[in-house]
């Protein structure tokens, strides 16, 4: 079974898209529109409840509320590498 990077960090973005820095250092873009076709996924459309995001404890994905959370393999794997200057942390 493959592992991926656990979340340190998300930031809501414009357009529907999160800023996600996982534990490494790395950063990507991981765009939420086409989720908004599915049922489950229709709070975010609201702006408010969207930027409520948080990481999970541990940082195995992301949450909303509850009911509502991505995984870190989908961001990780759903996400584009972020092209913002260096990496924070880094040495």
């Amino acid at each position: 079974m493959e592992t991926y990077p656990r979340v340190k960090s998300v930031k809501p973005l414009e357009g529907k898209r999160l800023l996600v820095i996982f534990h490494n250092d790395e950063k990507r873009i991981y765009d939420c529109s086409p989720l908004l076709t599915e049922e489950v996924f229709g709070p975010l459309r609201n702006d408010s409840f969207f930027k409520m995001v948080k990481p999970d404890r541990g940082g195995y994905g992301i949450s909303w509320s509850d009911e509502l959370d991505l995984s870190e393999s989908a961001l990780w794997l759903h996400g584009i590498p972020a092209e913002q200057g260096p990496r924070a942390g880094r040495s």
